[in-house]
């Protein structure tokens, strides 16, 4: 691999993405156009954007031809991992070894927004971030890749749940989550945006699983819309009903 090749660690590359989407809105153009103008292509944009694949050094001094701005300035000095050990107050101040137990990979499932009798499936990762000392996660094997979302992790003492929180210029995507069973399983509510007619965006809940990789039950472990006839059908929506059943998460209407 030449050096052009080379893949970027992947904090750098969180934060390199961070600086494309937010030039994007500043600049009001489509990944599209600037895909066309840093002569790569809108897949290989579409995936380091979404976190399934790192920037490489090419692709990362190609976008920063495009944009005019310095992308790699972005990167976190290595000493931070010796430094910051504990998350900023607001989003628990836990320590690393407090919270170790949360990192790893899940498999996420929840309603799909398209398809009534369905459940998306996908995959959450959660990793410590050293250069900021707190937890991150980031969403992968997305169907609608564009979508995955990433960002911290808030621990609090107080009410003994767990936030999955995006903040994108001041958009809020929430997933407020139960501690982890004995099986390391988390269920409980995710609050977003639902796209409906045209540009028009709704606001949403559901019920949500997060269940460790080793833990998934033999043939659910398959990512995409999990239909009715799939192997992992059942399994899937046995887990996803338990927020419900097992009073992980309420949910309460309007009177009759």
């Amino acid at each position: 691999m030449s050096a052009a090749e080379t893949e970027l660690p992947e904090a750098q590359s969180r934060a390199i993405a961070q600086a494309v989407r937010e030039a994007l809105a500043r600049r009001r153009i489509s990944r599209q156009m600037l895909a066309d103008e840093a002569r790569i292509s809108i897949s290989t944009l579409e995936k380091a954007l979404s976190g399934r694949r790192p920037f490489t050094l090419a692709t990362t001094i190609r976008l920063e031809e495009a944009l005019g701005v310095g992308l790699r300035g972005a990167a976190p000095h290595e000493k931070s991992s010796d430094t910051v050990r504990h998350a900023p107050e607001e989003l628990g101040a836990y320590s690393r070894e407090g919270v170790s137990w949360l990192e790893g990979r899940y498999l996420t499932l929840r309603p799909s927004f398209g398809a009534a009798d369905a459940i998306f499936a996908y995959r959450t990762e959660i990793a410590w971030e050293p250069e900021s000392g707190r937890l991150a996660f980031r969403e992968a094997e997305r169907l609608d890749a564009p979508f995955a979302q990433s960002g911290f992790v808030s621990v609090p003492n107080l009410s003994g749940q767990i936030y999955l929180v995006t903040n994108w210029q001041g958009q809020h995507r929430i997933a407020m989550l139960c501690r982890p069973t004995i099986r390391g399983e988390m269920y409980g509510i995710l609050t977003t945006l639902h796209s409906g007619r045209g540009s028009h965006l709704t606001p949403a809940a559901c019920p949500l699983a997060l269940i460790p990789e080793r833990g998934v039950p033999a043939g659910a472990d398959a990512y995409g819309r999990i239909a009715p006839g799939h192997p992992g059908f059942a399994a899937c929506r046995e887990a996803l009903a338990r927020v419900s059943d097992d009073a992980y998460a309420m949910f309460f209407t309007c009177p009759a």
